[in-house]
């Protein structure tokens, strides 16, 4: 993909040149420019890759929005059957922050195909959570082996003093070699409830007896809905933006591709078991790739050399590797990293050339997608809160209010002139007849 792909991101910018329905202007026909120059992008081939790695350890992945684009589809316009040569991509835009607290400087800004973002970050949270409910299994296993514990020295109370401070203080190192355990691994978890992990892990195991389906399930468009049952439209389910682009939910939609939404529909009001039995969606993973999202970049290192050598010899230090998650999106992903001050990125790497030739049409693209360019549906927003989107100005606060004073003062204006008009009619005519009489 890479700027290949970036040529699909600003091709949708050139719709509103297609579309004879759509406001004509020089911007319009720059987007059209601009598209095909980004056309001429390529992927870099695998030598070339390995020679191209960008070093993004100590960097944080933070998603900032989902956005649906229409743009022109060949498929599309060769479909008799359609209505429209107009097919919905989505996309969404990420940041490496050098600090999650701080993202205004040392950051990157990306845009990626949403698919590929979804089944990216999905697949890391999946892991995590895995890790997680293995790590909860062993705080059960513990607090089992604490009662057990607690039982037997109960059991043995009445032996002498001496035997019983023997088998606390037996007791007491187990128990430090049970935590040391735990620790390792857990090594890639920030923190574990025990308290409250149990609950949900029972869940995520067994979601469907639970009676959940799990959002990551619907993240390619499938139906939901056989029209054979009533003759009515076929529904059909996938990943939508929502909330102006802050979110990622499974929404529904009235054709197989996952174009056109089905706006007021839930997907939960569709869902049932081989039984019959109404099914809910389980969105924990899902909302984790959006929802207050700071993830290291920096895979964690393997705290079991470190544990094998703790006789106190020198040890080589291990060097800093990249999650496997934020490398993928880093290389798929069109780039714009200068505006944003990213050091050692990609426009100091020569394998990186073409694509640096392009970062500033993708800056622009990336900005005015996240200026409100683009409505909920993936249309061009005419009327947009922006005072500026790729060069095209909108009205601001003054302008507005000049205008509004100009127009009332015009009103007025209009009202007196209709006034004055009338009076100087009825003078005339009093006039005339005044004349007329003196004649008769």
């Amino acid at each position: 993909m890479k700027f290949a792909l970036a040529s699909s991101f600003l091709f949708g910018a050139a719709v509103a040149a297609s579309n004879p329905f759509a406001v004509s202007s020089k911007n319009s026909a720059k987007a059209s420019y601009n598209a095909k120059l980004l056309s001429k992008a390529r992927r870099l081939n695998d030598a070339e890759e390995e020679d191209a790695q960008v070093d993004i350890t100590g960097y944080s992945l933070k998603f900032e929005k989902c956005q649906f684009i229409k743009s022109y589809s060949d498929d599309m316009a060769e479909d008799g059957d359609e209505d429209t040569v107009l097919a919905t991509q989505r996309f969404a835009i990420f940041k490496l922050c050098s600090s999650c607290g701080n993202c205004n400087y040392n950051y990157g800004e990306y845009m990626i195909d949403l698919d590929e973002y979804l089944q990216t970050t999905i697949e890391y949270q999946q892991e995590l959570q895995n890790e997680k409910c293995e790590a909860c299994d062993e705080c059960a296993a513990d607090e089992e082996e604490e009662e057990a514990e607690e039982e037997e020295e109960a059991e043995e109370d009445d032996k002498d003093e001496e035997e019983g401070e023997d088998n606390e203080e037996e007791g007491e190192d187990n128990e430090e070699e049970g935590e040391e355990g735990e620790d390792r691994k857990r090594r890639k978890l920030a923190d574990v409830d025990c308290d409250s992990c149990a609950s949900e892990c029972e869940i995520y195991e067994d979601m469907e007896g639970a009676g959940y389906y799990d959002a990551a399930d619907f993240l390619e468009c499938q139906m939901i809905y056989d029209p054979e049952d009533d003759g009515a439209s076929g529904l059909y389910a996938g990943p939508m933006c929502s909330s102006n682009g802050s979110k990622i939910k499974i929404g529904v939609f009235q054709d197989e591709n996952c174009y056109k939404a089905a706006y007021g529909k839930s997907i939960e009001d569709y869902l049932v078991d081989g039984d019959g039995y109404s099914m809910k969606i389980w969105d924990a993973t899902l909302k984790a790739t959006y929802y207050n999202t700071c993830v290291s970049c920096t895979a964690p290192k393997d705290e079991e050399e470190d544990d094998e050598n703790e006789d106190g010899e020198e040890q080589e230090e291990q060097e800093d590797e990249v999650l496997d998650m934020c490398q993928n999106l880093y290389e798929e992903a069109a780039k714009c990293e200068s505006s944003g001050g990213f050091q050692n990125g990609y426009a100091d790497n020569e394998n990186y050339e073409n694509q640096a030739a392009q970062e500033e049409l993708v800056c622009d693209f990336i900005d005015s997608v996240k200026k409100g360019a683009y409505d909920d549906e993936g249309e061009i927003a005419l009327y947009g809160k922006n005072k500026k989107i790729n060069g095209a100005s909108s009205t601001t606060g003054g302008q507005k209010f000049a205008l509004t004073f100009f127009i009332i003062g015009t009103v007025c204006l209009a009202a007196y002139a209709a006034t004055l008009h009338s009076k100087l009619t009825k003078g005339s005519s009093t006039n005339l007849s005044s004349q007329g009489g003196a004649m008769a």
